[in-house]
């Protein structure tokens, strides 16, 4: 089932506990963010309040009692958008109160699906998959109906293998534009 605008909305803010997030592509082409990603090339500050939306949903859920998480997925060198997400985006939402992750798969991808799909998993059963073309320019969401254990195993695995985001950037060299 394809889940667009206030239904995915709608989907994403029914979870009860957890909604975790498998973000594995290297780059994400969202019209929206172009003029902040082509700011952080240029090398400007961060303008005040950016993703201020998604930082106050995510207070919201931690306040009612739930968690968000991620693990984000990195090969070295880093893409400029991974850099911009470590540089403005994570640092922010990590203070909102999500919990993020990395994992580097430069040389182990630890049994992990890294396609064009990412996927949030709610309450550890509800998967809607993120469907990309490989210029990270999302095409849909689905939700996945059947077994959710694959992805129970694989958020598993790669929680376990992940390092939390402030271990990662203290060895990961320059994040600057």
């Amino acid at each position: 089932m394809r889940l667009d605008g206030e239904e995915w909305r709608k989907v994403f803010d029914a979870f009860q506990a957890d909604a975790w997030r498998f973000e594995a592509q290297p780059a994400y082409t969202m019209p929206r963010e172009a003029e902040s990603v082509a700011a952080f090339l240029r090398g400007e500050p961060m303008p005040p309040g950016h993703n201020a939306r998604w930082h106050e949903r995510v207070r919201g859920y931690v306040a009612s009692g739930r968690r968000v998480g991620r693990v984000r997925i990195v090969r070295q060198p880093l893409t400029a958008y991974q850099r911009y997400q470590f540089a403005w985006g994570i640092p922010g939402n990590i203070r909102a109160g999500e919990d993020i992750r990395v994992l580097d798969v430069t040389h182990d991808d630890y049994g992990l699906p890294l396609t064009t799909t990412d996927w949030w998993m709610f309450d550890d059963s509800r998967v809607v998959h993120l469907n990309f073309r490989p210029d990270g320019t999302q095409v849909s969401r689905e939700a996945v109906s059947g077994d959710a254990s694959p992805y129970r195993e694989w958020k598993r695995r790669a929680q376990a293998e992940s390092v939390p985001f402030a271990e990662y950037v203290k060895t990961a060299g320059d994040i600057r534009a």
